[in-house]
Formats: structure tokens, C-alpha cells, sequence
């Protein structure tokens, strides 16, 4: 398999070929820059923003809004991924209609917020690792 690049402004990664870019939903979501989909059941969105929070502050903000919406945070850390420092979060939803888990990266460079984020009902590894290996290779120019 091979590889593709996603530019945007001063934002790129590379991603599996096995994802597709899809239309990003600027109508619901305006701060939203790329969405990458796999199957049914894999969606990546990234959202970006100016921001004055930091990354301790809005670490709490993702596990209070997970929590009250009754969600269930399995992992949340600061970890350093693509030269950067972030968060890493993974939280399981449930609604009546679906259960999925959400994989989220959240970094903040020179005043902008940028936030990564899987929803999947895909529970191999497979997809998880692809998401991963993407992150690992963002650029922030």
C-alpha cells in the first residue's frame, strides 16, 4: 500500500491510500479542514481554530464534555508525537443508536488549537494504526 499527502494552509500528514478525502462539512462545522473516511465504519475529522487555552486546560474540557455526555474516557495522556507535545484521549460512546469509540490528538501551536479525531466502530487494531502512523507524520509550517 501506499501513501498520500493531505495539505491545508500550514497543516499536512501523510495518510494510507486506503483512506478517501472526503468533503470536509464546513456547513455544520466551519472550523472543520479535512475529513478521511475508510468504510463505513472509520471517520477522521480535523478541526482547527485560534485558541487561548493549553493543552493541561483543555485536557480537562475533553474529559468533562466526554463524561456529561456520558461517555466513558478509557485513556487520556500527554504524550510528544511529531516533534510535539499533546494529548492523546480514547473514550467509548454510547447512544441508542451506535456504540463507537472516539481517538483523539489535540495540539496547540502559536495560538491555534488542532484536533484529530476517529470515530470508529472498527475495534482491529488495523485502523487504529493507520490513524496513529498519520498523526506521526503532521507538519505544522
Amino acid at each position: 500500500m501506499g501513501f498520500k499527502i493531505f495539505k491545508s494552509g500550514n497543516l499536512s500528514f501523510e495518510y494510507d491510500e486506503s483512506w478517501e478525502v472526503e468533503d470536509a462539512d464546513t456547513f455544520n462545522n466551519p472550523d472543520c479542514i479535512a475529513t478521511l473516511s475508510k468504510g463505513e465504519n472509520n471517520l477522521i475529522n480535523v478541526v482547527a481554530f485560534p485558541t487561548e487555552t493549553n493543552l493541561n486546560d483543555y485536557k480537562e474540557f475533553m474529559e468533562k464534555i466526554i463524561s456529561d455526555d456520558g461517555g466513558s474516557v478509557l485513556e487520556s495522556n500527554f504524550i510528544e508525537i511529531a516533534s510535539m507535545n499533546a494529548i492523546k484521549l480514547h473514550a467509548n460512546i454510547r447512544t441508542p443508536e451506535i456504540t463507537f469509540d472516539i481517538h483523539t490528538f489535540v495540539f496547540i501551536e502559536k495560538g491555534s488549537i488542532y484536533i484529530f479525531e476517529l470515530r470508529t466502530v472498527d475495534y482491529s487494531s488495523k485502523s487504529i494504526d493507520e490513524y496513529e502512523n498519520m498523526i506521526s507524520t503532521l507538519k505544522l509550517e
